[in-house]
């Protein structure tokens, strides 16, 4: 049985990335924006405030969290790209799905947001040079980190999250 918390499966990190690697999930986070359009469309109100899993987001909830957290990894890449090494801040994920908000937006406001942030991204992501997926950025609860890791991190982290929404409509047959 599928942990429904991890429908792809945990993050594991890319032992050697490659420029064939990085290039895969840069398309994945380009594609990212139409999947999870695709994934919502014709969903109803209930539909949307229905928990992907006991205990978990409401697909709402999902769909607002993945422009909130691509922004922070769109912040970061960039203050890795023009600082030595720079100290990120994390950010209480739970409480910021729990804000109005996340409560009061229709979500073709994130879906907007999430277009026009990762078609941005993915001009930043395609002009970077091999060595710029080295730059490094500390994170004050688990260290230094690369480019690499980000970019490896956040092409998992939508497709887990649309794997929520694709799974739990399967299951409900949607």
């Amino acid at each position: 049985m599928i942990d429904p918390r991890y429908p792809t499966g945990p993050f594991t990190p890319d032992p050697n990335p490659t420029p064939e690697t990085r290039a895969r999930h840069i398309e994945r986070i380009t594609a990212l924006p139409a999947a999870l359009r695709h994934a919502v469309s014709g969903l109803n109100k209930e539909q949307l405030n229905t928990p992907y899993r006991d205990g978990g987001w409401t697909v709402k909830q999902l769909i607002h969290h993945v422009p909130d957290s691509h922004l922070n990894a769109y912040v970061r890449f960039k203050l890795a790209l023009t600082e030595d090494a720079p100290t990120i801040k994390p950010y209480a994920e739970d409480a910021w799905a729990k804000l109005k908000d996340s409560e009061l937006t229709p979500i073709e406001v994130s879906l907007t947001l999430l277009e026009s942030l990762h078609a941005r991204w993915a001009i930043l992501l395609k002009s970077m040079q091999t060595e710029d997926f080295q730059r490094q950025y500390t994170h004050p609860e688990s260290g230094l980190h690369t480019l690499d890791r980000l970019l490896a991190v956040y092409s998992w982290h939508g497709h887990h999250h649309l794997a929520h929404i694709t799974s739990l409509r399967e299951r409900m047959k949607w």
